[in-house]
C-alpha cells in the first residue's frame, strides 16, 4: 500500500501561495507542448559544416545539427535510433535538402560536443542558490540485474546547480556520487561572472573554505550551521558572520533564524530539481562520463528555455 508522504513543515507554519499570472502561465505551458519547428536560413546554412581542408572524409553534420538532435532527444525521451527518425520526420515535410544525423554519429559526437550554458542573467547582483541531487546511470550493476535477474548495485552521478531567485540555472556541474557538495562550490562560483549579493544553501555547505570564498566575492552567506554548532571566535569576516548566525539561532531558534535570514529561498533549487526530473527524467541516457556532462548542460538549457516561455508568478498569502 502506497502511503502519502507528509510535508516536513508543520501545517500551522506552512505558507500558502497564489498564482497571479494564470493567463500568461497557461500560455507558457501550452507553448512548451507546441511541436511546431522551423529552420531559419542561418540554421539551414550551418547544418552542414564547410570543408576543413584536411585529408580524409569530411564531417557531414555540424555541432548545431548534433546539439539540435540531442536536445530533441531529451525533451521527447527518445532513444538514439528514434531520435534519428524523429529529426528526419521534421526535415522531410519541409522539403529541405538536409538529412538527419544517424544514431551512431549522435553517440560518437555527443561526447565531443561543446555546449555553453544559456541563461539570461539579469544585470546587477544576483542571489545564488545552490543544491545537488542524484541522477541514475546505467552501470554494471543495472546491466547485471537486467541480464541475469540479480540485485545490482545502484549507480548514479551527482548534479550540482546554482539558480537565481527566478529559478534560472546560471551554474551547473556534474560529478561522481562520492564528491562532497562543498568541493564543487568554487567551480560554480567561477561560472557566475556578475556580482553575487547573497549565497543560499543547506547545512552541507557550512565550511570555512566556502564562507571565505564568498567573503572574497562580497557575498552574504545564508547557510544554517549545524544544530550543535558553537561560536568559533575566528577573527575574520567569514568567521564573525557565522558566529553571529550561531548566536542568533541560539537566541530565537532555527525556524525564526531561517525566516529572518531568508533561508527558505533555498527551495527554488529544490523546485528546479523537481522540474528537471519531472520533465527530463531522473536518469542519464549517455553512458560516457563526458557525454553525460553534455547531456546535463543541454537539459539545463531546456529548462531555462521553458522558463522564458512562461513561469508562474506566485505570491504568499495569509494563512
Amino acid at each position: 500500500m502506497r502511503t502519502h508522504k507528509s510535508s516536513y513543515v508543520h501545517p500551522p507554519y506552512k505558507t500558502k501561495y497564489r498564482v497571479e499570472n494564470w493567463r500568461e502561465y497557461e500560455k507558457g505551458l501550452r507553448d512548451r507542448g507546441d511541436v511546431t519547428i522551423w529552420f531559419s536560413e542561418a540554421a539551414m546554412a550551418a547544418w552542414t559544416p564547410p570543408a576543413n581542408g584536411k585529408r580524409g572524409g569530411q564531417r557531414q553534420y555540424s555541432d548545431l545539427a548534433i546539439e539540435t538532435a540531442l536536445t530533441l532527444r531529451l525533451v521527447f525521451h527518445l532513444p538514439l535510433r528514434q531520435t534519428e527518425g524523429f529529426v528526419g520526420s521534421l526535415l522531410k515535410p519541409m522539403g529541405l535538402d538536409l538529412t538527419a544525423p544517424d544514431h551512431t554519429t549522435l553517440s560518437r559526437r555527443g561526447s565531443k560536443l561543446e555546449v555553453a550554458l544559456r541563461s539570461r542573467i539579469p544585470s546587477g547582483p544576483v542571489h545564488l542558490i545552490v543544491d545537488s541531487t542524484g541522477l541514475k546511470i546505467m552501470g554494471q550493476g543495472q546491466w547485471a540485474a537486467a541480464k541475469h535477474g540479480v540485485k545490482g548495485i545502484r549507480a548514479w552521478r551527482k548534479l550540482h546547480i546554482g539558480v537565481d531567485v527566478n529559478g534560472v540555472i546560471i551554474a551547473e556541474q556534474i560529478t561522481d556520487s562520492s564528491v562532497d557538495d562543498s568541493i564543487v562550490v568554487p567551480e560554480l562560483l567561477e561560472q557566475v561572472d556578475t556580482e553575487i549579493e547573497c549565497f543560499t544553501a543547506d547545512g552541507a555547505y557550512d565550511t570555512c573554505s566556502i564562507r571565505e570564498a564568498l567573503a572574497a566575492r562580497g557575498a552574504t552567506a545564508v547557510v544554517p550551521p549545524a544544530r550543535t554548532a558553537v561560536e568559533s571566535n575566528r577573527d575574520a569576516p567569514a568567521g564573525r558572520a557565522r558566529d553571529a548566525a550561531v548566536a542568533r539561532m541560539q537566541e530565537v531558534g532555527r525556524r525564526q533564524w531561517k525566516k529572518e535570514a531568508g533561508y527558505h529561498q533555498q527551495g527554488r533549487a529544490e523546485n528546479t530539481f523537481f522540474r528537471y526530473k519531472r520533465i527530463l527524467g531522473g536518469r542519464l541516457y549517455a553512458r560516457d562520463p563526458v557525454a553525460q556532462e553534455v547531456e546535463v548542460r543541454l537539459g539545463c538549457n531546456v529548462l531555462n528555455r521553458m522558463l522564458e516561455l512562461g513561469a508562474a508568478g506566485s505570491v504568499a498569502i495569509a494563512r
